[in-house]
């Protein structure tokens, strides 16, 4: 009689295993095995970690193995079982992977696909044709779209963590990561003993050193003795957490009076302010979202203030960004005067810092939140609703989207929520941020998401003119590499345009970003639907670098990215084209571990080994 060997993975985090009966069987072209059972409570089978093997005789030969069937049935309490994958060795001696990647909870069954790749046109079987959109009913179900706030894009529905599916909650380990990682961070702050400071004016520029005696990296205490100087200021728009705001100034606006007579000593090069604009040595910094915004009422106490101010930045001779000329609201006049270095020192230092607390605001709230991790939990709703395991696509992003759903949904529950943190020590606190997200949502654009597209818009794109826009340069490098791993990706499973226009799960994902994430709004430029192979490759590069290298630029990384520990392709062209990837994203590190050597202030944020997968934290 037949036999095949059957290998069973059991996930390494904490309480993966499982202690449950545990029963297996196989479906095949030729027919179907008996329900087999593989483990018993007590048994020592399906511990955390765990490989295990089975043999499984059948009276006849199964053909080709399509589907494997698990069953977890409770023997005494719920106990979760963490399925890597199972492997099949076939009485020809052939092996089949069958990735899972998943929880098995409950005493449900699960049907899983070998792990080669298929688009719907590739099914031809009303067996896998059925389980296909049986997966996809399924997960409609699970992940359903919810406006959390009126012109935001659309969240999952789920009014806490544990309401979400649990393959894509926290498992223990990150839960475990996630509260040493915030009580680390409010140990190395003294954030618990400060919290007063944040809810009250500050008396002293010492009490910045004070909230940050504990941070002891060359870094941070370089930018600790030079923060009040010029040059550390112009530094932090091109190469800071937030150096996406910085533009080319091209003409100064009308709102911003500033002549030739407040700069002249600020100009180096015996031209005048209009001559240095022509030239390219002008940029711009504009903080008008913000104008209009409540500042945070929450406590009755504490009168809160928020400016909108723009800035007026000048190249140096010695290619240096430095400010030049700041005003702290959005319409001249008397009570609204420009700021000059020439200006008392108190005053010039006092409105740079009204200017880094703008900035502040629009990191956390936009550049942070809504351009990464709302963003990308668009990107993981659509993924999970329109795209099944088997498909290509899914396989390609999966480890990008991991505990993104989670972690915003974590945010919701304590940090950005009524009382949340954001109440208690921001400015924008009490619904300011939710204003500036619905005032940024019109500026958020499918070109404003294609980082290339986006830097020359800004007229950022010149090395020769603006040499040291590490963000830029790194950010270029990461691009190309991931939008040619897309695209070799792509050539693989998609052999011309029209296999794509012909991919109806494709197009299903595309739509629902663009209705759901975009709210359907035509300014966004977000695709309704994707032709061509190209299209496609910007397209899945977007959504990469969004959830992994954009949110590291302005936040800080863990799981790094073109690391896959979870093996979801099986094929070998495209476990060649990821040690591609890899390759090309060794050669960026190296060069820029090479550019950073005795740097007083290196740029590593875009260093490949410091990038992680997704959004996460």
């Amino acid at each position: 009689m037949p036999s095949y060997t059957v290998t069973v993975a059991t996930g390494s985090q904490w309480f993966a295993g499982t202690d449950d009966y545990v029963y297996l069987s196989l479906e095949g072209t030729a027919g179907c095995s008996e329900r087999h059972l593989l483990d018993k409570p007590f048994y020592n089978d399906f511990e955390r970690g765990a490989v295990d093997s089975y043999d499984v005789t059948v009276e006849d030969d199964l053909g080709e193995i399509q589907l494997i069937k698990i069953e977890k049935r409770k023997y005494w309490y719920q106990d979760d079982w963490y399925l890597k994958y199972i492997t099949v060795k076939t009485p020809m001696g052939d092996y089949l992977e069958f990735p899972c990647y998943r929880w098995i909870t409950d005493e449900k069954e699960i049907v899983l696909r070998d792990g080669r790749a298929k688009l719907p046109r590739d099914d031809k079987t009303q067996i896998l044709k059925q389980h296909r959109r049986k997966e996809l009913e399924t997960r409609q179900k699970m992940y359903r779209w919810k406006e959390w706030h009126p012109g935001f894009p659309l969240s999952i529905d789920a009014h806490s963590h544990s309401d979400l599916p649990r393959d894509i909650q926290f498992d223990n380990e990150k839960g475990i990561d996630f509260i040493l990682n915030y009580s680390k961070a409010m140990e190395n702050l003294y954030v618990n003993r400060f919290m007063h400071m944040f809810q009250s004016s500050w008396s002293d520029f010492a009490d910045f050193e004070r909230i940050f005696v504990r941070i002891s990296n060359t870094i941070s205490e370089y930018v600790m003795q030079h923060w009040k100087e010029d040059f550390m200021f112009g530094y932090q728009f091109l190469n800071g957490c937030n150096p996406v705001l910085i533009r080319r100034c091209t003409e100064i606006p009308k709102k911003f009076p500033v002549t030739m007579d407040m700069v002249e000593c600020s100009l180096e090069r015996n031209l005048t302010l209009e001559e240095e604009v022509k030239q390219g040595n002008i940029f711009i910094v504009d903080y008008e979202l913000l104008d209009g915004v409540d500042a945070n009422k929450t406590d009755p106490c504490t009168i809160q203030y928020l400016a909108a101010p723009i800035c007026l930045l000048y190249k140096n001779l010695e290619n240096k960004i430095v400010p030049i000329a700041i005003q702290l609201g959005q319409k001249p006049g008397p009570d609204n005067p420009i700021f000059l270095p020439s200006d008392a020192t108190y005053d010039w230092l006092l409105a740079k810092i009204w200017v880094r607390s703008s900035d502040f605001h629009i990191h956390q709230t936009v550049t942070h939140l809504l351009r990464t991790h709302l963003v990308s939990e668009v990107f993981s709703i659509a993924m999970f609703r329109q795209l099944p395991a088997v498909h290509p696509l899914f396989k390609l992003l999966v480890p990008h989207m991991r505990f993104t759903i989670a972690i915003n949904t974590k945010a919701r529950e304590q940090l950005i929520c009524e009382c949340g943190l954001f109440d208690k020590a921001n400015a924008t606190g009490g619904g300011g941020h939710v204003q500036m997200v619905q005032k940024a949502m019109k500026d958020l654009t499918y070109s404003s998401l294609c980082f290339p597209e986006e830097i020359k818009a800004k007229g950022m794109d010149s090395k020769e003119d603006i040499p040291y826009y590490y963000y830029r340069d790194d950010g270029i490098k990461v691009w190309e590499a991931i939008k040619s791993f897309a695209e070799d990706v792509i050539h693989i499973y998609y052999e011309s345009d029209e296999v794509v226009c012909e991919d109806v799960e494709l197009q299903a994902f595309v739509k629902d970003i663009y209705v759901y994430g975009m709210r359907g709004m035509k300014a966004s430029g977000f695709p309704k639907m994707i032709r061509t192979r190209e299209n496609l490759a910007e397209y899945l590069t977007v959504i990469i670098y969004t959830t992994s290298a954009q949110h590291a630029a302005v936040n800080f990384g863990q799981l790094f990215l073109g690391m896959y520990p979870d093996e979801h392709f099986v094929e070998k062209p495209v476990k060649e084209a990821m040690a591609k990837f890899r390759k090309n994203l060794d050669e960026i590190v190296n060069t820029i571990t090479e550019r950073n050597k005795n740097k007083k202030l290196p740029y590593y944020y875009l260093s490949p080994d410091r990038i992680p997968n997704s959004v996460a934290v």
